[in-house]
């Protein structure tokens, strides 16, 4: 079974209807039972990194999370649920990340222009599974203020003043600071390479 976790925020409906479109099964989590009778798990991430990582601990889940992510279970991180993947973000210093990956999530310079919204190309910088079946620098739909730079975990990259991590993948872990819910055909097919791992 693939859950959807619901931390309370997070963009929820989106994402069970591009499942839905694809033909996955899925259910809607909010606990750690959830998380543990999981084949697969995807943190939808919408708002403000202190926000989600405090709504984890409130929750209880933070350490069965991690728990099951380094087990070996499939993990898909959009947007800030990429970012949580990391120790700490400027956007809430104070607040612990899930520290799968050491480094802290950058907010763009004072001369960007944020959040980063629109579409945009991403390079890869290696293979990916996730885009498996897409051409060499697929569109992809963006909005954030913050950013993961590019780390060696990095899959493909995204340019906005600086080239940061779009695309994360390692193992059983994947994250995407884009949104593939609102993406289109692309985003439909990295959502289904992710179900068919």
């Amino acid at each position: 079974m693939i859950a959807i976790f619901d931390y309370g925020a997070g963009n929820l409906r989106s994402v069970e209807n591009t499942l839905a479109e694809i033909g996955a099964e899925y259910a809607l989590v909010r606990d750690a039972a959830g998380l543990e009778s999981a084949t697969k798990i995807i943190l939808p991430g919408v708002g403000h990194f202190g926000q989600m990582m405090r709504a984890l601990d409130d929750l209880g889940v933070r350490d069965t999370l991690c728990r099951r992510i380094r087990a070996g279970v499939p993990f898909l991180g959009i947007c800030l649920g990429l970012q949580g993947l990391f120790e700490s973000s400027e956007e809430a210093p104070e607040v612990r990340g899930l520290g799968i990956y050491q480094g802290t999530v950058r907010r763009f310079s004072a001369e960007a222009r944020v959040p980063h919204m629109g579409w945009n190309s991403i390079e890869p910088r290696r293979a990916a599974r996730l885009l498996a079946g897409l051409g060499p620098e697929p569109y992809v739909y963006f909005a954030h203020s913050y950013y993961v730079p590019e780390t060696a975990v990095t899959a493909a990259v995204c340019t906005y003043t600086v080239p940061y991590t779009a695309l994360l993948e390692s193992g059983n872990v994947f994250g995407v600071q884009f949104h593939p819910e609102k993406s289109g055909p692309v985003g439909l097919r990295i959502v289904r390479n992710f179900v068919d791992l």
